[in-house]
């Protein structure tokens, strides 16, 4: 081999060796993205559907854009014609779609946390309870604030919509999953800034991330830890409990991998 011929072989093979370190590199970020993504499928297509919702209020003009809130409102007249659609598709909406990254943000940090820790059911018993069960409180509060002209009939028609109290009540219930001591802290510091809010605010709203919040607390029996302190056991890791069965037709005391 000629000397030119030698130095593009050196030349070719750096590159290639360059190529796999930059495909090795890159291919880790990747990975853990997709694992991410993978283990909180829930929290993803929840994203998605918020994404192509604030899009479409982003788009129409205001009186369809008034509409569409109006129409999948948990307000007073909605909850008693349409009760169960609105509880749900009140959840797929967001009021203001600038606001949609700031949610990506939380979505990502509590809710894929969330749902990563508790498995996606039961992440999102956590979900319907916090948003159906402050739904529900807040708009009581709205009817006896009318029924006691406190507040104005026209707040039975009011927007009330978004994942807020969803968000609240997952914040909730990840207290258990902070070690001690820190888990008081942190107890202590969603406690402060939901019930601050509903001492200044004062709005039905604030009461309702607060009680979807306590509703958080209150899903202790749905985490890992619960089932553990009821005698529950994990296999080792990589195992199953399945016991091995000898050629003569016995039972041993080990596991299948």
């Amino acid at each position: 081999m000629t000397s030119p011929d030698r130095t593009r072989d050196r030349l070719a093979r750096a590159r290639g060796r360059t190529r796999d370190r930059l495909t090795r590199v890159l291919d880790r970020p990747r990975r853990v993205v997709a694992d991410w993504v993978v283990r909180s499928p829930g929290t993803h297509v929840w994203l998605l559907v918020l994404a192509v919702t604030s899009g479409v209020i982003a788009v129409v003009s205001p009186g369809v854009r008034a509409f569409l809130l109006h129409h999948n409102s948990t307000n007073l007249v909605q909850l008693r014609e349409h009760p169960l659609r609105v509880l749900v598709v009140s959840a797929l909406w967001i009021e203001t779609p600038s606001g949609f990254l700031v949610y990506f943000v939380f979505f990502e940090l509590v809710h894929a946390t969330a749902e990563r820790w508790l498995g996606t059911w039961r992440w999102l018993t956590v979900v319907a309870v916090a948003h159906v069960g402050a739904t529900l409180v807040s708009q009581q509060a709205v009817r006896l604030g009318i029924r006691y002209e406190r507040l104005p009939r026209s707040m039975a028609h009011t927007v009330d919509i978004g994942v807020s109290y969803g968000l609240a009540g997952v914040a909730g219930v990840l207290t258990y999953l902070v070690p001690r001591p820190w888990r008081w802290g942190y107890a202590a510091g969603v406690l402060a800034f939901f019930g601050w809010s509903v001492v200044t605010g004062r709005t039905f709203t604030d009461l309702g991330h607060f009680t979807a919040l306590l509703l958080g607390f209150a899903c202790y029996a749905l985490t890992p830890a619960a089932g553990r302190g009821r005698g529950g056991r994990r296999p080792p890791s990589g195992r199953t409990g399945r016991a091995l069965v000898t050629p003569d037709g016995s039972g041993s005391a080990g596991t299948m991998p």
